[in-house]
């Protein structure tokens, strides 16, 4: 099935697609910070610029979105009808530089979270929640 946009329309709003402070990264830092979890946005010191730094836990986490990222069997990361191909290669490239992203943090010390799109719009609460337990639970083993 062909694209109902031009071209020129169709770029123009996959420009306005933001990286950063999406929803689903907005909903999930309102939620943390509730929870009482205090944290850095988009640290440019390290690689990949982590949506989250929780620097006190040597935590870092990535809020993404399931079509860019390219989330397994997800149906929010079905690929467009039109121009197959070009999406393909750039949700693989997207992918690829990803997991190079998380072997450097790890290199570093890090540890890297990932919190899918899909999973945390389910239940915010819980997934929330659940988080800030595994985060908290990285400081408990650091101190022993």
């Amino acid at each position: 099935m062909p694209d109902v946009f031009s071209k020129e329309k169709r770029s123009e709003i996959m420009s306005r697609i933001k990286s950063k402070d999406t929803k689903p990264e907005l909903i999930l830092r309102s939620s943390l910070h509730r929870l009482g979890l205090r944290f850095r946005l988009h640290s440019a010191d390290l690689p990949g610029k982590p949506d989250l730094t929780f620097k006190k836990y040597r935590v870092v986490v990535f809020v993404n979105g399931c079509f860019w990222h390219g989330h397994g069997r997800c149906r929010k990361s079905a690929l467009p009808e039109s121009n197959r191909k070009f999406w393909k290669t750039k949700i693989e490239k997207n992918k690829t530089r990803d997991q190079k992203v998380y072997r450097k943090l790890k290199r570093m010390g890090w540890r890297v979270i990932l919190v899918w799109e899909c999973q945390l719009m389910k239940n915010v609460d819980k997934a929330a929640r659940k988080l800030a337990e595994k985060i908290r639970r990285y400081a408990v083993r650091e101190r022993r």
